[in-house]
């Protein structure tokens, strides 16, 4: 064979394995996925947390309409020389402003509390405090009447007085009130100082008294004569008794600086109206008060 009619060979060399390299754009795709979802669920976790009122705050700070909107003669934010102050173009600026925060009649207008906010009456905060003490009192009064309803049945001695007791609310507070019972009387007749029955049950009182801090007033009430007249003596009989049920109660504890007032009521104030000269007329009432709720100095109340 010549050496022109040699075969030709055709050697094609396949290269290597290995994986072709694509790139890193699609990382940052993913990303850009991850951080735009991350930011979704962000914002609706936002929205499912904010109240209403937070809602329309966030809504008016990005309105264009809360950028000072005023009714100047210019029409814009420079129809005056200052807030509230006309310019030279203004026309009903201050009128607009005097609408929008009409005086208030609160007395205690010009006092601010330590933080330089000015202090109003009718501040919710003020409401809230006060019915939470209301409260807080109502509670107390409910709980000091049930403690000496159960003292007359827990203790012999005085379950046989307890319908000599009358406890209710008054808009002046928890009244107590020793009543004379037909053949149970607190007091001799024309007699300012109690029996041993009214002493018990004196002493009863001064305990639920000492459980409160409430300071208390003490009235004497005396009943008409069997023929319905009254007498002078009654107001120096009732105001005595009075007087004597309260040396009772400090003797057995009450702080006298508790004492408010004690008073003599004589037949002014029947319990009966219908008839004043019942024996229940004839009666020792003592009063825990209301006291005024104590703000705190920085209400400036």
């Amino acid at each position: 064979m010549s050496v022109g009619d040699a075969p030709i060979v055709i050697k094609k060399v396949k290269k290597g394995g290995g994986h072709g390299h694509h790139g890193g754009a699609w990382k940052v795709a993913y990303a850009d996925f991850v951080t735009a979802m991350m930011a979704f669920f962000l914002l609706m976790w936002l929205i499912n947390t904010t109240s209403p009122e937070q809602k329309r705050g966030i809504a008016d700070y990005f309105a264009p309409a809360s950028v000072s909107e005023t009714t100047s003669g210019s029409g814009g934010i420079l129809g005056g020389t200052a807030l509230g102050d006309d310019g030279a173009k203004g026309d009903g600026a201050m009128a607009v402003i005097e609408e929008m925060s009409p005086e208030s009649p609160n007395p205690d207008q010009g006092k601010t509390t330590d933080e330089g906010s000015p202090v109003s009456a009718d501040d919710p905060t003020t409401e809230a405090l006060r019915e939470a003490l209301r409260k807080r009192e109502e509670a107390a009064f409910q709980s000091a009447a049930q403690s000496l309803r159960q003292a007359l049945q827990d203790m012999p001695e005085l379950a046989e007085l307890s319908k000599n007791i009358i406890i209710d609310q008054t808009p002046e507070g928890l009244r107590i009130q020793l009543v004379d019972q037909e053949g149970r009387s607190m007091f001799a007749q024309g007699s300012a100082q109690p029996n041993e029955r009214a002493r018990l049950l004196l002493r009863a009182v001064a305990k639920v008294i000492n459980q409160l801090p409430n300071r208390i007033n003490i009235y004497g009430h005396t009943s008409a004569n069997a023929n319905g007249a009254k007498s002078d003596s009654d107001w120096n009989l009732s105001a005595g008794r009075a007087d004597s049920s309260r040396r009772v109660l400090q003797s057995a504890g009450v702080d006298p600086d508790r004492v408010y007032q004690v008073s003599g009521r004589a037949t002014s104030e029947p319990l009966y109206l219908d008839d004043p000269t019942l024996p229940g007329n004839r009666r020792i009432a003592i009063v825990l008060l209301r006291e005024a709720p104590v703000l705190p100095p920085d209400r400036g109340l």
